[in-house]
């Protein structure tokens, strides 16, 4: 098994990490090198895509940070998660949840995401 519950964790510290050397530190910890992400809003393959993604996001939604919303499950090489995203101590006005596949070596290399809850703005 490569998938753990701590996974879900470091993925989303690699999603919180606004300073871009930790952002990219964390995206080569936690993310295969052909890591492919996708989402109603992106779809984009690689680290370094990805790295823009999480840029873009923190972009549109300064200060927010994500945070689980219950328990990870965890099996094989694969893990699901429910988050929220919103300001620290106040009602997230975003959630959703992710698939992710683990490889070999416990890098997520596919995230599958799903929207539950975005403002209408967004």
């Amino acid at each position: 098994m490569t998938a753990t519950p701590q996974l879900a964790e470091r993925y989303l510290a690699a999603w919180n990490a606004t300073d871009p050397a930790a952002r990219r530190a964390a995206v080569i910890d936690v993310f295969a090198e052909d890591v492919r992400y996708t989402d109603p809003l992106a779809d984009v393959t690689g680290r370094a895509a990805l790295e823009a993604t999480i840029a873009a996001v923190q972009g549109q939604f300064p200060g927010f940070v994500f945070r689980l919303a219950g328990p990870v499950d965890a099996h094989h090489d694969q893990l699901r998660f429910t988050w929220i995203l919103g300001p620290e101590g106040q009602e997230a006005p975003i959630a959703g949840f992710d698939v992710a596949m683990t490889d070999g070596d416990g890098r997520i290399r596919t995230v599958l995401g799903f929207l539950d809850r975005v403002p209408a703005a967004v």
